[in-house]
C-alpha cells in the first residue's frame, strides 16, 4: 500500500504540470482528493491491514494528501496570476479607446437654428427673467385683470404680482422702455404653463420677435415669416396666414405650414386636415405702444412667437412632447 500511495502522488505531480485551465484543475482535484477521489479509496484499505503497519500507512497517507493540497494550491495561485497578468497587459501600439462625445440637446439645436436664421434678417438676441412681474406678462401686454389667461389654471402664481412668466413677450415691453426705435429683437427662452400631455409640457421653450419701426406693414411681417420657415424646413414648404386673435397685436394672424408627415394628405399628426398650425404673429396693438411711451401714429411694428418643441417635433418626426425631457440616452443618441 504504501507503493500504492507514492505511486498515486507522482502521477498526481505529473498530472498536474499539464494543467493550464482552471476547470481541468478542479477535475483533477475531485480525481484525487474528491470525497470518492482515488485517495479516498485507498484509504479505504487501511482496514485490511495488519494493526502494526495502519500507523506507519496512516501517517504516510496524511503526508501525501497534505502535499498534494498544497500542490494543487500552488497551481491555482499560479492560474490566478496568468490571468490577472493576461488582463492586464495591453499593446501600446493600439489605439486607444475612443470617449463617446456628447451632444447638444434637440431643444438646444433647434432653438440655436432659429435664432441664426432671425439674426441673419437682422434681429438681436435678448433674453430675460422667468420669474417675471404680473405687469410686464400681462398687463403692458394688453391683457386686463379679467383677462382669461390670467387664471390660476393657466398661470403659475409666486405671489399677487409675480409669475412664472407664460410666454417671453414680456421681453417686448423691457426692449421697448429701454430703446426707442428702431427695434428688432427675438427673444428666447423657458415659459410655464399649467399643462401636459402628449403634445403640452409645463415648462417648455418659445422664441418671440418683434420689429418696430416706420412704416413696418403687415407685408414685412408676411415676407420675414415667409423667409424664416423655408429656411427651417425646406424652400418648398407651404405655408398659410389664417385670422387669429391675440390681445397684444391687431389684426392677428397665425401662421399654419403643410404637414411635414403627410405632405398635407392627412394624417393623426396633422388631425387630418393637412395643415399644422406653426406660429402666431400680428401687427404691434396701439395699446401695447401706449404703455412704452411710443407713439403709434409715428410708428409701427409686427410681433410673432413660436414654440420651439413644436418646431423640433416637426423637423423629427415625433409625436409625443415628452422624449424631449425623459433624459433616455438612447433617443438623445439619435440626435
Amino acid at each position: 500500500m504504501k507503493d500504492q500511495l507514492l505511486e498515486l502522488k507522482m502521477k498526481a505531480l505529473k498530472e498536474l504540470e499539464s494543467v493550464s485551465e482552471r476547470s481541468d484543475l478542479e477535475k483533477l482535484r475531485q480525481q484525487y482528493l474528491g470525497r470518492k477521489g482515488l485517495l479516498a479509496l485507498l484509504l479505504k484499505k487501511l482496514t485490511a491491514l495488519p494493526k502494526e503497519e495502519r500507523p506507519v500507512i496512516g501517517k504516510l497517507a496524511n503526508q501525501v494528501k497534505e502535499e498534494l493540497h498544497k500542490q494543487f494550491q500552488f497551481v491555482s495561485d499560479s492560474l490566478t496570476a496568468k490571468a490577472v497578468e493576461s488582463e492586464s497587459a495591453f499593446d501600446v501600439t493600439l489605439p486607444g479607446r475612443r470617449i463617446p462625445l456628447g451632444h447638444l440637446h434637440p431643444i438646444t439645436k433647434t432653438t440655436e437654428e432659429i435664432c441664426t436664421i432671425f439674426s441673419t434678417l437682422g434681429f438681436r438676441v435678448v433674453e430675460g427673467p422667468e420669474v417675471e412681474l404680473d405687469y410686464y406678462n400681462f398687463e403692458a401686454l394688453n391683457m386686463p385683470k379679467d383677462h382669461p389667461a390670467r387664471d390660476i389654471q393657466d398661470t403659475f402664481y409666486v405671489s399677487d404680482t409675480v409669475v412664472l412668466r407664460t410666454h417671453t413677450s414680456p421681453m417686448q415691453i423691457r426692449i421697448m422702455e429701454s430703446q426707442s426705435p428702431p427695434v428688432s429683437i427675438i427673444a428666447p427662452g423657458k415659459v410655464y404653463r399649467p399643462d401636459s400631455d402628449v403634445s403640452h409640457t409645463p415648462m417648455f421653450h418659445q422664441v418671440e420677435g418683434l420689429l418696430v419701426d416706420k412704416g413696418i406693414t403687415f407685408g414685412d411681417l408676411k415676407g420675414t415669416l415667409t423667409t424664416f420657415i423655408h429656411q427651417i424646413f425646406a424652400h418648398d414648404t407651404k405655408l398659410r396666414f389664417r385670422t387669429g386673435f391675440f390681445p397684444f397685436t391687431e389684426p392677428s394672424a397665425e401662421v399654419d405650414i403643410q404637414c411635414v408627415i403627410c405632405k398635407g394628405a392627412g394624417c393623426r399628426t396633422c388631425s387630418y386636415t393637412g395643415w399644422i398650425e406653426i406660429l402666431g404673429s400680428g401687427m404691434v396693438d396701439p395699446e401695447v405702444f401706449k404703455a412704452v411711451g411710443y407713439d403709434p401714429e409715428n410708428v409701427s411694428g409686427f410681433a410673432f412667437g413660436m414654440g420651439v418643441e413644436r418646431i423640433a417635433m416637426l423637423k423629427s418626426g415625433l409625436d409625443d412632447i415628452r422624449l424631449f425631457f425623459e433624459n433616455d440616452i438612447r433617443f438623445l443618441q439619435q440626435f
